[in-house]
């Protein structure tokens, strides 16, 4: 399980990486806002920790952008010494599915990590979406403005791999690993599959979605800076 913490009190931070670690989480950290922001959407979490009172951005905001721009249904656990009714609505309101007034105790936090966990990961669908392009991990099913896409086994591959690191630039060496692993055929083999995808993928649509990002990558996004 991996789970992306984002605290700025480094004492705090230190105490939760150390616990979540030795209780066999893979943890990534951010101190701020907008660095924890972007970890949240280039990066792939099963649960997020996330102060309340960050510097950049807080994190009401950073769930509420999560959840609403970002359509991402990754778990929230938010972290917040204030502790009235509002304070906590406003919590849930903006989509966090628990809060957790410190101070803390450790062992409480991982409880409701695998609590929060327990809840979601049998009801949550497993669903990738970038723009009007939507990817059921589970059932392989997908489309984009409601049409079926049909893709052979790499193309599946491709795609997720895009899609999960969306809007992020994804390197060619990156694509290459993941679908050949260190055995790939030849340098113009992963051209020839993005050709196969942008045909599918972008072709019978007014807008692109997959760009190539002239001498490091591509990526998958509305517009071609990602924004």
């Amino acid at each position: 399980m991996r789970i992306l913490v984002v605290e700025d009190n480094k004492d705090i931070l230190a105490n939760v990486l150390d616990f979540l670690a030795l209780k066999g989480y893979t943890v990534d950290c951010a101190q701020d806002g907008l660095g924890g922001m972007h970890l949240a959407v280039t990066e792939q979490y099963d649960l997020i920790v996330l102060d309340v009172m960050l510097p950049g951005m807080d994190g009401f905001q950073i769930c509420q952008r999560l959840r609403e721009d970002a359509r991402l249904e990754t778990p929230i656990i938010m972290l917040t010494a204030r502790d009235t009714l509002d304070d906590r609505l406003q919590g849930l309101g903006v989509g966090a599915d628990d809060y957790l007034v410190k101070p803390f105790a450790l062992s409480e936090l991982v409880a409701r990590i695998e609590a929060v966990l327990r809840r979601t990961q049998g009801s949550r669908k497993r669903k990738m979406q970038v723009a009007d392009l939507v990817y059921d991990l589970d059932t392989l099913y997908i489309t984009r403005a409601g049409q079926p896409i049909k893709l052979n086994p790499l193309g599946l591959k491709l795609l997720a791999v895009l899609m999960q690191k969306s809007p992020a630039v994804v390197r060619r060496e990156t694509l290459e690993e993941a679908l050949w692993g260190d055995d790939c055929p030849d340098s113009d083999s992963l051209r020839s599959h993005i050709h196969q995808l942008r045909q599918v993928l972008d072709k019978p649509f007014d807008v692109p979605l997959l760009h190539t990002i002239h001498g490091v990558g591509y990526r998958l996004a509305e517009s071609p800076n990602g924004v």
